[in-house]
């Protein structure tokens, strides 16, 4: 929750949307291991993937973390337009939890 957090606002993303836990089983220097992990998932426009994938090395426990990135086909003009505004730095960029539904803001749990 911490990371999806502070990449949102630092506007990194739009939205960071927390899931899990899964269990992984994988190869770690020449061990299986198995491990309980949560996916992060974060909305953003193409262009600001590489400062995201950056901040979330930096910052994560993992020495070799999964980032991927998969592109949007398609999408509502409007969703995707609220994805780049929400992706750019603004003059007083103070976080501050608003309402979603007074806000006007997308209902990202439908």
């Amino acid at each position: 929750m911490e990371l999806a957090k502070a990449a949102v606002e630092a506007r990194l993303a739009a939205c960071g949307q927390v899931a899990g836990p899964v269990a992984s089983t994988y190869w770690w220097n020449d061990e299986l291991e198995r491990a309980e992990e949560w996916f992060v998932f974060f909305k953003l426009p193409a262009d600001r993937y590489e400062a995201l994938a950056a901040f979330l090395a930096e910052r994560h426990s993992y020495d070799e973390p999964e980032i991927l990135a998969t592109p949007f086909v398609a999408g509502s003009p409007s969703f995707l337009g609220w994805i780049t505004d929400e992706t750019r730095p603004r003059d007083s960029d103070v976080p501050r939890p608003r309402d979603a539904e007074a806000s006007g803001a997308p209902d990202l749990a439908r």
